[in-house]
């Protein structure tokens, strides 16, 4: 039987899906408290303040993005494909940190903004190293970076077959630009 959650790691998820959910200012304090089901005390005894909780959500989407370029870098069907593979919003702890930190961005926070070009610069250079021609790689990257936008909004084609036929289009072309 798997354990639940601990305090700190329900308050950051709680942290997180708020801003997803809300933007950065429904994120407070108090907010994330009742979302994790803690006391404030018990809240601010692992995060001392709000930026705190900033701090730690980029620091999970570092540790999630690392792990992933290392999938990346180490897949088979190589980078640039499994980016347009796994470019879909599915709900993960991942999506969800990458969408705080938009979020975050779009709020105007410096730390959130200097993460998400740190994550974007390691996938871009993944896909660079995995294809060996900046134009292509450019090109792979703005479309996972579109279908993932698509996902994440629900833009996408209804069911999971038109959204696989969508991916499979996708992969042809990135077979098309880069026809090892």
């Amino acid at each position: 039987m798997a354990r639940p959650p601990h305090a700190r790691d329900r308050a950051l998820q709680a942290f997180i899906h708020l801003v997803v959910d809300g933007g950065d200012r429904a994120a407070t304090i108090e907010a994330v408290a009742a979302k994790a089901g803690i006391s404030r005390g018990g809240l601010l005894y692992h995060f001392r303040s709000r930026e705190a909780l900033i701090t730690a959500s980029l620091d999970l989407l570092r540790e999630l993005a690392a792990s992933e370029v290392e999938s990346m870098r180490a897949a088979p069907e190589g980078a640039a494909r499994m980016y347009i593979r796994t470019s879909l919003f599915e709900g993960t702890d991942y999506d969800y940190a990458i969408q705080a930190a938009v979020r975050l961005t779009q709020s105007g926070n410096d730390a959130a903004r200097t993460a998400m070009r740190e994550v974007l610069e390691q996938w871009r250079a993944a896909i660079r190293d995995d294809v060996g021609d900046e134009g292509v790689a450019a090109a792979v990257w703005n479309m996972g970076e579109g279908l993932y936008h698509l996902a994440a909004i629900g833009l996408l084609p209804e069911g999971e077959d038109a959204r696989q036929a969508l991916v499979a289009q996708l992969l042809a072309q990135v077979d098309k630009l880069d026809p090892r």
